[in-house]
């Protein structure tokens, strides 16, 4: 069972992730950032992982911590689930259109982590919540994830269609890397021998 479960407990925040990577898109997310919690939704109903994140952070002060926190849990979680990361397709890729907007995502579960965003906002604010912590998200998941992650947004102009996609987007390019391949499932996917 590729499952992984990881406590994170800081001054600034407290945060329990558990994933099923063979899941079927099952979530129960609360991380007290209602927009953040959406998004983490989508991200799990359309990869198919099972998701389950309680969060509490100093929400007093902004989202910045619980967001940036939660990214690197569930990166974590990701993380420890993959193992070896025997016998994955490892690299994945989407084109997500979402009404106005297209974004595109490629991934390479490579252990290598970085992350290209090429992705622009027309506002300060997404309702309560600040458009710059949305890299900050991805920044933290990729990290944690080991994950080479390039995020762009091809055109948009609605903000909340533009976040939506890059989450869509990666929950597809995420399904695509983490599915096993038949013909060489007993495999790490690389020359190396190791990822």
């Amino acid at each position: 069972m590729r499952q992984g479960s990881v406590e994170r407990t800081t001054t600034e925040t407290s945060i329990k992730v558990t994933v099923d990577l063979d899941g079927s898109g099952r979530y129960a997310v609360k991380t007290g950032v209602g927009f953040l919690d959406h998004m983490l939704e989508q991200l799990s109903r359309h990869s198919l992982i099972d998701l389950d994140v309680e969060a509490r952070g100093d929400l007093h002060i902004d989202a910045h911590h619980t967001t940036e926190d939660v990214g690197i849990a569930i990166g974590q979680a990701v993380a420890k689930a993959l193992g070896e990361r025997k016998g994955i397709q490892r690299y994945g890729s989407a084109l997500v259109p979402m009404d106005e907007t297209l974004t595109r995502v490629a991934l390479d579960l490579s252990n290598r982590p970085y992350l290209v965003w090429k992705v622009a906002f027309g506002h300060d604010k997404l309702g309560t919540m600040d458009t710059e912590l949305f890299k900050e998200w991805f920044q933290a998941f990729a990290q944690a994830a080991g994950a080479t992650l390039h995020v762009e947004t091809l055109y948009g102009d609605n903000d909340h269609h533009i976040v939506e996609s890059c989450f869509k987007a990666l929950a597809r390019a995420l399904r695509a890397a983490l599915e096993i391949d038949p013909r060489k499932a007993d495999a790490v996917p690389s020359t190396k021998g190791t990822l």
